[in-house]
């Protein structure tokens, strides 16, 4: 339960000493999860002013101990730059769960708090005696997050759940491919950032139903479990998928950069790279045929609105690509971008580090990690105009707020 070596964590370079009220403030919420999903919808909270206390497990046999998103991917000194954007905002507590006195310790903690994230597979906790009837015995107000694979329900809810198989199964990465090809992924977790910002609503719809619940038994209102699953939040996001299928028994097929029944939308080739130009509105498309010297596709009255388009569409794509193959990106975003057409280059991490529109939003902000490594990390979405979120602490390191934290919860009230 080391407090660690490392001086307090210190607010990033670019907050103010004059912060303004967050939204989330008093807010006190416990991190069981690990990895992404859940800690993200803790990062989310943390980011608008709740208290993140996120327990990590301690050392074991030689390892390294902590959340392992500690060493994934590019590290510096043995941690993970990713820690930085993941766990911004939060405190890190050192408590092991596989003994009674982890549990007990981290009931304790429960007991003071407004909200559990955990992503554990079901039924993990109830063997440690921190189900949700356990715990909201003691605290009637608590909300408890659970985020898994598959739900707490249902004839797949003791599987183990990754959200590589989340995409699969809640029908993205089918469609994630060139005809004919293999599916591919997009190259970040992306089942579990829908999960963990699916998490992050449900717990604020569970605070807005506890407080219509204030009662004598329960002077915080009741709580709630929420009950997010990795592949559901994807399928949450699959549009016209399902209804297409019942309704006509289409199955819908992967088609590459284009989005099949909208035209035109796609990935174009130019002299020097790839443009991404979204013609799809009515008004638009004409503009868009207009700026490329197609007057006679802008008054096709074949091609006015989309089903129309939608069965020319090939015709529609081969125009664009013959004009902006003979241009360089640039040229052609400027030009489509004066006649008020959505368009844009294929961003690398490099473009999105040097664009001045990103700098003018703050969402490239600078974090220096208990290491001395100072680094960029995505800003505050979403915006919010008088309590907006902000980076008041570094990422911790590990164990770093164990003895603050645990010198101010109650005394062991027992099981």
């Amino acid at each position: 339960m080391s407090s660690g070596q490392h001086p307090p964590s210190s607010p990033p370079s670019h907050s103010s000493s004059a912060t303004p009220p967050q939204a989330l403030a008093g807010l006190r919420v416990i991190e069981l999860g690990q990895l992404i999903a859940g800690p993200f919808a803790g990062k989310t909270l943390a980011d608008f002013g709740a208290e993140v206390i996120k327990v990590e497990p301690p050392s074991h046999e030689g390892g390294p101990g902590g959340d392992p998103l500690r060493q994934w991917r590019m590290c510096h000194k043995g941690t993970s730059v990713w820690w930085q954007v993941q766990s911004r905002n939060k405190k890190s507590v050192v408590l092991d769960l596989r003994t009674p006195e982890g549990r007990d310790t981290v009931a304790r903690l429960i007991d003071e708090a407004d909200v559990l994230i955990e992503n554990f597979k079901p039924g993990t906790l109830e063997k440690w005696g921190l189900g949700y009837e356990a715990l909201s015995a003691r605290n009637p107000g608590l909300i408890m997050l659970r985020i898994s694979g598959y739900g707490q329900t249902g004839p797949y809810r003791e599987r183990p759940g990754f959200a590589v198989v989340a995409e699969a199964m809640g029908g993205m990465r089918h469609l994630n491919a060139e005809p004919g090809r293999v599916p591919v992924r997009a190259g970040v977790s992306l089942g579990d950032t829908l999960a963990g910002l699916h998490g992050a609503i449900g717990i604020l719809l569970a605070l807005q139903a506890r407080h219509h619940s204030v009662s004598a038994e329960a002077p915080k209102g009741r709580g709630q479990v929420v009950d997010v699953a990795l592949y559901e939040a994807v399928f949450n996001c699959m549009e016209s998928l399902l209804p297409e299928y019942s309704a006509f028994g289409a199955v819908r097929q992967p088609a590459g950069s284009a989005l099949p029944g909208i035209a035109p939308s796609n990935a174009y080739p130019c002299a020097d790279g790839m443009v991404v130009i979204g013609g799809n509105g009515d008004s638009i498309f004409k503009r868009l045929m207009i700026a490329i010297g197609r007057d006679d596709l802008a008054t096709d009255p074949e091609l006015a609105s989309n089903p129309g388009r939608v069965q020319r569409v090939a015709e529609i794509d081969a125009a664009i690509g013959a004009w902006t193959g003979t241009r360089a990106v640039a040229q052609v975003v400027d030009v489509l971008n004066a006649a008020s057409v959505p368009v844009g280059r294929i961003y690398t991490a490099q473009d999105i580090a040097e664009d001045p529109h990103y700098q003018a939003r703050e969402m490239l902000l600078g974090i220096t990690s208990a290491d001395g490594l100072t680094v960029q990390v995505p800003g505050i979405v979403p915006k919010l105009s008088a309590t907006p979120g902000a980076i008041t602490r570094r990422a911790p390191t590990l164990g770093e707020d164990t003895e603050a934290v645990l010198a101010r919860i109650q005394p062991n009230k027992g099981a």
